[in-house]
């Protein structure tokens, strides 16, 4: 199943910490119930992102961990 994205992060190429500062950096832009897909290639996102949602308290909706590259999708839980 396919989620709507309404922003898509592409942090390919980057690696730790890295993706999970933009994904913080964006996500405060976005409003309450938008979904944020997040692109990475760095193994040590399939880590870092479901800690920061659970941390940050925003919702991990759906992973693809399975190949490279991730696929992150997080919806907003609060500004």
């Amino acid at each position: 199943m396919q989620i709507k994205a309404d922003k898509e992060l592409d942090t390919l190429g980057l690696r730790c910490p890295e993706p999970v500062m933009l994904v913080r950096a964006t996500i405060r832009k976005l409003t309450v119930g938008q979904v944020l897909m997040v692109i990475a290639d760095d193994p040590a996102t399939r880590r870092d992102i479901p800690q920061f949602c659970e941390f940050m308290e925003h919702k991990l909706v759906q992973q693809s961990v399975a190949d490279t590259p991730f696929r992150y999708w997080i919806e907003k839980s609060h500004d």
